[in-house]
C-alpha cells in the first residue's frame, strides 16, 4: 500500500489521543485520594469516569457537526490544543473542583474520533472504509494498551507526572497534525443549525433517514454489548477463577492487543472477501458464541480460546460503520461520525451500570448468566437487520 500522509498522520492522532486518555486512570485513585484526604473515592472516581462519557456524548455530534462546516483540520487541531492546556491544568490541581473541570474539558477535547473517522471517510474510496475504520480502532486500542502501562511507569515518579505526560503526548500530536495534515473534507461546506448543539436533535435528524435508524440502532446494540467485558472483566475473572491483579492485567492486555489486531488486519481482507453485510452478521455470530462460551466456562485455560472469539467479534462494528457512512451525503459525513461516537458515549453510560446491576442481582444463582444477556442482546439485531434489508431493494455493501 503506497504511503499515504493524512491517514498516517490521523492514525497517530488517534492513538496519541487514546496514550492521553489512558494515562491518567493508574494514578486518579490516588490523586483523588490526596486531594478528598480518604481513601473512600470510589463515587468520585466512578463519577469522573461517567463524566468523560457524558461529554462525550454530549460534544461529538457537535464537533462532527463542526467539522461538516468549517473542516476537519481545524476542529482537530483546537480539540488537540484544548487537551494539551487541559492537562497542564490537571497536573497542578490542587483541589477536587478543578479536578472535575478538566474532567470535563478532557471530554469535550476527546470527542476527536467523530472528525477522525470522518477524515479517515473523505480520504478513502467506499469500498475500502471498512478496512480504514477497524484501522481506527486498532490504533484506538493499541494506545489504550500502551496509555496505562506508560502511566503506571510514569507514576512512580510522582502521581502528576502522567498528566505531564500527557500533555507532551498531546502537544506532539497538536504539531503533527499543524505541520502535516492536510485539510480532507470537500469544498462544499454544511451550514451549522440549532440541532447541531442537540445530541439529541441529531439522532431525530438519522431517524428522519428511513435507512439509517435501524443501522443506528445496531450499531448502539453492538457497542452495549462490548460493556459487559469491558466494565465486569475484572470483577468476574477474579471472583470465577480466582485471578490475581497482574493476571487480570496480562488477560485485559491481551484481549486488547488481539482485539487490535483482527481489527487492524482482518477487518479488510474478511470485508472483501465477504463483503460488509456478511462480515457484520460473521462478527456479532462470532462475539455471541465467545459470549455463550464465556457463561459456561469454569477453567482459567478456556479463557485463551474464547478470547479468540470475543476479538474476531471486532470485525462487526467497522464493516457496520461503513454500511452507514454511505447512507449519507459526504457533506454530512462528520454528523453521522459524531452520532456514532454518540451513541458510544452513551452505551459507556448505561452499559456499566446496567450490566453491573445484573451481576450483582444473578451473581450467587449463576454467575455467568450476565454473559448470557449480552449475547441475547444479539438476537434482537436479527429483527432490525431485516427491517434494513427489506427496506432496501440491493445490499448497500455489495455484498
Amino acid at each position: 500500500m503506497p504511503f499515504n500522509k493524512s491517514l498516517t498522520i490521523i492514525l497517530a492522532t488517534v492513538t496519541l489521543d487514546a496514550i492521553g486518555v489512558g494515562i491518567i486512570m493508574p494514578v486518579l485513585p490516588e490523586l483523588l485520594t490526596t486531594l478528598t484526604h480518604s481513601h473512600d473515592v470510589a463515587m468520585h472516581y466512578g463519577v469522573l469516569l461517567a463524566l468523560y462519557a457524558l461529554m462525550q456524548f454530549l460534544c461529538a455530534p457537535l464537533l462532527g457537526a463542526l467539522s461538516d462546516r468549517f473542516g476537519r483540520r481545524p476542529v482537530i487541531l483546537v480539540s488537540l490544543a484544548g487537551a494539551t492546556l487541559d492537562y497542564l491544568v490537571m497536573a497542578s490541581a490542587l483541589v477536587l473542583p478543578l479536578l472535575y473541570i478538566g474532567r470535563i474539558v478532557s471530554g469535550i477535547t476527546g470527542a476527536t474520533m467523530s472528525v477522525a473517522s470522518a477524515a479517515i471517510a473523505d480520504i478513502t474510496p467506499e469500498n475500502d472504509r471498512a478496512k480504514r475504520f477497524g484501522m481506527i480502532g486498532a490504533c484506538f486500542g493499541l494506545g489504550f494498551i500502551a496509555g496505562p502501562l506508560l502511566g503506571g511507569i510514569a507514576g512512580n515518579f510522582g502521581i502528576h507526572t502522567p498528566f505531564l505526560l500527557a500533555m507532551a503526548l498531546n502537544g506532539v500530536n497538536f504539531l503533527l497534525a499543524f505541520f502535516f495534515l492536510p485539510e480532507t473534507s470537500r469544498d462544499v461546506k454544511t451550514p451549522l443549525s440549532l440541532q447541531s448543539f442537540n445530541p439529541v436533535g441529531g439522532f431525530r435528524w438519522v431517524t428522519g433517514i428511513r435507512d439509517l435508524t435501524p443501522l443506528i440502532v445496531v450499531f448502539t446494540l453492538i457497542q452495549l454489548v462490548g460493556q459487559v467485558p469491558a466494565a465486569l472483566w475484572i470483577l468476574y475473572t477474579q471472583d470465577r477463577f480466582l485471578w490475581s491483579v497482574s493476571t487480570v492485567g496480562i488477560s485485559l492486555a491481551a484481549f486488547g492487543l488481539c482485539h487490535a489486531l483482527v481489527q487492524g488486519l482482518l477487518t479488510g481482507p474478511v470485508t472483501e472477501k465477504l463483503g460488509e453485510k456478511r462480515t457484520l452478521v460473521l462478527g456479532m455470530s462470532l462475539d455471541g458464541i465467545g459470549y455463550l462460551l464465556m457463561a459456561f466456562a469454569s477453567q482459567s485455560w478456556m479463557v485463551l480460546p474464547i478470547l479468540l472469539f470475543l476479538s474476531m467479534g471486532g470485525i462487526a462494528a467497522p464493516a457496520l460503520q461503513s454500511i452507514i457512512t454511505r447512507q449519507v451525503a459526504e457533506t454530512r459525513i462528520g454528523e453521522i461520525q459524531g452520532i456514532l461516537a454518540s451513541a458510544t458515549s452513551l452505551t459507556g453510560i448505561v452499559g456499566p451500570v446496567a450490566f453491573t446491576a445484573i451481576y450483582a442481582a444473578t451473581r450467587t444463582d449463576w454467575i455467568g448468566f450476565v454473559w448470557i444477556s449480552g449475547a441475547a442482546l444479539y438476537i434482537l439485531c436479527i429483527p432490525v437487520l431485516r427491517i434494513f434489508a427489506c427496506q432496501r431493494a440491493t445490499d448497500p455493501s455489495g455484498a
